[in-house]
């Protein structure tokens, strides 16, 4: 089991955890669409040829966002991650899967 943790700016928070409810993350005993979100500001500096969703090339941008956590099985760890990146408008969105034991 993974715990997968993202960050999604709000137009686009309920699209993204959808999906991924949608292919069986979220899941947590008998309970189904569990997530964990908190919104906080997120900053980042689009590099030259980059297509930044929000901001523009070489400007400081700052952006409330949400940080999203749910469960992931192991078998489902590919598939989450082609389908956060499917589901969501940046062009480079920041995730990560942290394996759980418990």
């Amino acid at each position: 089991m993974y715990k997968l943790i993202f960050f999604v700016p709000e137009s686009h928070l309920d699209k993204t955890k959808k999906a991924l409810f949608k292919i069986g993350c979220g899941v947590q005993g008998n309970y189904e669409n569990c997530a964990w979100e908190v919104k906080g500001k997120g900053q980042f500096l689009p590099r030259e040829d980059s297509k930044p969703y929000i901001g523009r090339e070489n400007v400081l941008t700052f952006v409330d966002e949400y940080r999203v956590e749910m469960l992931c099985p192991k078998n489902l760890k590919d598939r989450a991650a082609n389908t956060l990146i499917e589901s969501h408008p940046y062009e480079t969105p920041a995730y990560e899967f942290i394996a759980v034991e418990n």
